[in-house]
């Protein structure tokens, strides 16, 4: 059944809402009861283009322009304007419009409605309010603080993480800001695990490195809280992170400490104390007593074995950084190829087989002091590095190229000439009056014959005990013998020959076989600086063979080569490597 004109209009009147039909001009050819009493004006006054009249004049423009839109797209729409009421007061109106078409779609008619959207405009506006003032008080706080939508996305950030990254806001809504503020490493390991964590919808925490505005990388402890709707839905999350890079170096500094503690128990030191009253052992622990509450590079000279370890570690005990880490580096032992990575670390990936990142020993020695035991045996370019740390107080890990400051005493020790290493080019002239702030030379112990007695009562109580053995006497012949012999392997040679006697002894009084006390060295032509004679550097693999084959492969001892070319251990060592010299063959020949 067709409706007439006045049937639609009174059906359209029933409607409780603002109704009106418009032509396809866009004006008005009907208004409703309840559009003309809310408003007030009389349906003349309405009709036409007269219904824009109750529209806010700062909306008009905007309605009219949407209204336009739509006549000419002739497809359905809405637009939010306000709208006065009778007695002068503006409220907020959603307006609706949807065209009637004939059958070749030609619009007949518009029909819409208006409908009170102020409680709801109001709602939003204070939601708005909430946020703004929710924002500042996230601003205000110092922590970095980001909010994240449910599927983690980032959606503001505080004052706080913009300073600190340097990003603008701008740049956070439109940049992948997790590559370009977390560390490589950390984006692709935390990754998982934070997907699961805002899948689970309860808080939990994270631990990443992210840079700064200069480009340095801190740690932080990152954690994820949802905020929940009073049904309990998750409406956001928000992440805040503390700075916890102080913490993590301490950490890092404690783990580096407790490896170079494992370390050192597995080497036996020479002795616990420093034994001896001589005159030439009190000067030197006259200077130590001077030296060991500064902060001043001490170099430690002295032939092989004659206790300077045991001198560093005397400064470093009375010097007030005592509670802190005390860190051995033997130059000697490591390969000049891992000289940086052992003393600096390196990054994950610096170098095939570096595995994850690794703290060197300069960071575990950070606020305390670190031994470099035979310095003269560095590379140039482990010298070269050495001195920067030495003069800037920083270095980089290898493979890195950030800073990192470090607070370390540094003490020194060499059995080398250094400054005729200096004369021949083989080390750094600025890197040796660096060390050399306060030169301190051991003696040897010829030179410390008044504390020979006292060095052997000392080690034989120290080796009776560890072997279950009960020394009551020493032999006089064996003091004497001691105290004649002149110790070319020093206080280390010392220790050797009274651990010997005491696995042989068999009774209570202590003795020492007289032969163990003999050194026969060959007269030779003149020495070099390394203990060579002075000979054509091509017959020095002659030299060295020679002596390998009559001590039978043997380099350290009394009847080893080194002691037969009367250089040091480690020098000969040293060379025979250089020179690629198998001295296992001449230990097979005698077999």
């Amino acid at each position: 059944m067709k409706l007439s004109d006045s049937q639609l209009r009174q059906m359209i009147d029933t409607i409780p809402a603002l109704a009106w039909c418009c032509l396809p001009d866009g004006t008005t050819e009907f208004l409703n009861r309840r559009w003309l009493d809310y408003t007030g004006l009389s349906a003349e006054d309405a009709l036409g283009w007269g219904w824009q009249r109750p529209v806010h004049p700062q909306d008009v423009g905007r309605l009219m322009s949407a209204w336009r839109t739509l006549l000419a797209a002739g497809e359905p729409g809405e637009e939010e304007a306000r709208m006065r009421r009778f007695d002068g007061e503006y409220r907020w109106f959603l307006f609706r419009a949807e065209p009637v078409h004939d059958d070749r779609g030609t619009v007949l008619r518009w029909y819409g409605t208006n409908t009170d959207i102020e409680d709801l405009k109001r709602a939003e506006e204070k939601l708005r309010d909430d946020e703004r003032e929710l924002r500042g008080i996230i601003d205000a706080v110092p922590q970095l603080i980001v909010v994240l939508g449910l599927d983690g996305r980032s959606l503001y950030w505080n004052r706080a993480a913009l300073e600190y990254t340097g990003l603008s806001r701008e740049e956070v809504e439109v940049c992948d800001f997790r590559s370009r503020v977390f560390h490589p490493e950390d984006v692709e390991s935390v990754a998982d695990a934070r997907e699961a964590g805002l899948a689970r919808g309860i808080p939990f925490q994270l631990e990443q490195r992210a840079r700064d505005r200069d480009g340095r990388y801190r740690w932080f402890l990152v954690h994820y809280s949802p905020l929940r709707s009073e049904q309990g839905q998750i409406l956001r999350w928000y992440a805040t992170g503390t700075d916890i890079e102080d913490r993590k170096q301490s950490e890092e500094r404690t783990c580096g400490e407790n490896l170079a503690l494992r370390e050192e128990i597995d080497v036996s030191s020479m002795f616990e104390e420093i034994v001896g009253s001589s005159d030439a052992l009190r000067r030197v622990l006259g200077q130590v007593a001077k030296v060991a509450p500064t902060d001043s590079t001490v170099l430690i000279s002295g032939e092989t074995g004659t206790g300077k370890e045991l001198i560093a570690r005397a400064i470093h005990k009375r010097s007030r950084r005592a509670t802190r880490a005390f860190i051995r580096v033997n130059c000697a032992a490591i390969p000049p190829s891992l000289m940086a990575s052992e003393l600096f670390g390196h990054e994950k990936g610096a170098f095939t087989g570096a595995l994850q990142r690794r703290a060197g020993r300069f960071e575990a020695a950070d606020g305390g002091t670190i031994f470099l035991d035979e310095v003269g045996e560095l590379s140039m370019e482990a010298q070269s590095a050495l001195l920067r740390v030495l003069q800037e107080r920083e270095f980089e890990r290898v493979g890195s190229s950030q800073p990192i400051s470090v607070d370390v005493r540094v003490l020194a020790a060499t059995n080398r000439d250094l400054e005729a290493a200096v004369a021949e080019g083989r080390f750094r002239p600025d890197l040796f009056y660096r060390l050399n702030v306060f030169p301190l030379e051991v003696p040897p112990l010829r030179e410390r014959a008044d504390d020979i007695p006292l060095l052997v009562e000392y080690l034989i109580d120290r080796y009776a005990k560890q072997a279950g053995k009960r020394i009551t006497t020493i032999t006089k012949k064996t003091i004497d013998l001691c105290r004649a012999y002149d110790w070319p392997g020093n206080i280390r040679e010392l220790q050797n020959v009274i651990e010997r006697a005491i696995v042989l002894c068999e009774g209570d009084t202590f003795s020492v076989d007289a032969a163990w006390l003999k050194r026969e060295v060959p007269a030779g032509p003149p020495r070099n600086e390394s203990g060579l004679p002075r000979i054509d550097p091509r017959r020095e693999r002659e030299v060295i063979e020679a002596a390998l084959a009559e001590s039978v492969g043997r380099v350290s001892g009394p009847a080893g080569a080194a002691t037969r070319l009367g250089i040091p251990r480690q020098t000969l060592e040293s060379k025979i490597a250089n020179l690629g010299i198998d001295k296992h063959r001449f230990k097979l020949k005698s077999a």
